[in-house]
Order: structure tokens, then C-alpha cells, then sequence
């Protein structure tokens, strides 16, 4: 028996979601190649606090596919609808990577629906990228698929990018699982979609307690991103949890865990054991 439930959100695209204990509502996004599975291993240790949910964003995992493109604040208006399912006028956003940038841009759209976000291994926008980085970005992602590959072809040489030296067998082997389980069209127009998003320039004016969290060996968005993060937003607080990649709640899940329970707990009616 699982220690969540699933349930589907409607209407179409439907999006999927995981979720177990009560409280104040705390909803996790995964990134560019996950899905909620990358957060069973902290839905635990959350729902002990608070109602944990976590998603597949639309076109990937148990969510729907969709026609035409993708216009990255779909995303946002999504998770509105997760929050109005489950009758909350706000909730703590936990984002990582892709999802630290839908937990932004959620922060722009609907200000008034937040009570904290935590931003995780991510950073404000591609166009801070070096040209470099941004086509190491997508070569490794986007080519091999346009050019007839399936997500599985992929998934190994990129989840090995984004692992700690000293990262597991079993979490090495849990984020080649994560990509090998893409809907091909849909990650393609997440990939294009993310890329040509503006940079988010509003950091600035986040009024909301926020916490940047990073893995101390993220090579892709590196603790030296995290600290530029903070530094732009008013009172944000930093945690680097040494030996983690760039899935620091796959790596270092207990670290992780008590970093963002103890973040949130402080703002919050709820208290962290």
C-alpha cells in the first residue's frame, strides 16, 4: 500500500498528482526531465507536517498530453488549478530546476497565492546562460530526439550530467527512470518553451519568505547560481547541502527534508519534530 494517494485534476489537460497528509498545502514541482516520482522519497517525511502534494506538470508522467505549443505560464495557470482542487487560497511551492522557474513565474502571476516558495537548483532564466551552455542544454536533450531518438536513448548520458561524483548507484539509476518515462512531444516543447522564456526581472519584488536551495556539486546550476538567486530577492535565505547534485532531494533526501520542513515550519502554523 502506497503512502499516497493519486489523484487526476480536470479539466483538460488533466494533471496528476501524488499526495498524503493534512495541513497547509505544500505542492513540489519536478524538473525539465522528471515527474512526481522524484519526490516519493520526501512525500513522507512532509506529509508528517503538512498536505504534501507533488505533480506532473502537463505532458508529463500520469498528466495529459496537449495540443499546440507550449506557452511556459500554462504551466502557472495549472498549478492554480491544483491549489483550487484542493480548496486552498495559498500554498508553500517547492520548485526544482523547471519547476523553481514555474514556482517564479506562479510568484509574478499570483502573487497573492503564495506563502513561501523554495527554490531549488534553478536559476532566473536562460538568457544568463553562456551561449555555450545554453546549446550543451539543448544538444544533449532536444537533437537526439528530433533526430529519431526515444527519451530512453538519453537518459543515461543526461542524468550522469546531473548527478553528484559521489552520487549512488540506486539515485543514478532513479533519474535515468525519471527520463526514460518522457512523453517525447511534450518534452520537446518544454525544452523550447523553457529556453526562449524571458528571465524572470520581478525577483526583486517577492515579498514572501523564500528559501534557495542547492546541491553543493550541481554542475548545471551551480551554487555560485544560488547565490546570485538569493542576493536578488529580499531576505531570501540559502541552504548549499554539500555532496548533491543537481536533484538535491534524490541525493540527499534526509538533508533536503529537514532544510525545507525546518525552512517551512518556520513560517508557518505548523512544527517540525
Amino acid at each position: 500500500m502506497t503512502a499516497w494517494t493519486t489523484t487526476r485534476i480536470g479539466p483538460a489537460p488533466f494533471i496528476a498528482v501524488d499526495h498524503a497528509g493534512k495541513g497547509e498545502l505544500v505542492v513540489f514541482m519536478h524538473g525539465i526531465g522528471g515527474n512526481k516520482r522524484n519526490w516519493h522519497d520526501n512525500l513522507p517525511a512532509f506529509a508528517e507536517h503538512f498536505h504534501a502534494v507533488a505533480w506532473d506538470a502537463r505532458g508529463y508522467g500520469e498528466s495529459d498530453d496537449y495540443e499546440g505549443d507550449l506557452i511556459f505560464r500554462d504551466f502557472s495557470h495549472d498549478l492554480a488549478r491544483v491549489l483550487d482542487h484542493f480548496g486552498a487560497a495559498k500554498a508553500h511551492i517547492v520548485g526544482l530546476s523547471m519547476g523553481g522557474r514555474i514556482a517564479m513565474d506562479f510568484m509574478e502571476s499570483y502573487p497573492e497565492r503564495v506563502l513561501t516558495l523554495s527554490l531549488c537548483d534553478t536559476h532566473r532564466g536562460f538568457s544568463h546562460f553562456s551561449e555555450e551552455k545554453k546549446a550543451e542544454f539543448i544538444r544533449l536533450r532536444k537533437e537526439p530526439l528530433i533526430n529519431g531518438g526515444e527519451p530512453r536513448d538519453i537518459a543515461g548520458p543526461v542524468a550522469r550530467t546531473l548527478v553528484s561524483a559521489h552520487a549512488s548507484q540506486e539515485s543514478l539509476d532513479k533519474l535515468i527512470d525519471s527520463m526514460t518515462r518522457l512523453h517525447k512531444a511534450s518534452y520537446i516543447k518544454s525544452i523550447e518553451s523553457t529556453v526562449r522564456t524571458d528571465t524572470h526581472d520581478r525577483l526583486g519584488e517577492i515579498a514572501v519568505p523564500t528559501h534557495v536551495v542547492c546541491g553543493g556539486e550541481d554542475r548545471l546550476t551551480t551554487p555560485e547560481m544560488a547565490r546570485e538567486l538569493a542576493g536578488m530577492i529580499p531576505g531570501a535565505e540559502l541552504t548549499i547541502i554539500p555532496g548533491a547534485g543537481h536533484l538535491v532531494n534524490i541525493e540527499k533526501p534526509r538533508e533536503f527534508d529537514a532544510a525545507v520542513i525546518g525552512f517551512i515550519a518556520r513560517h508557518s502554523g505548523a512544527a517540525a519534530s
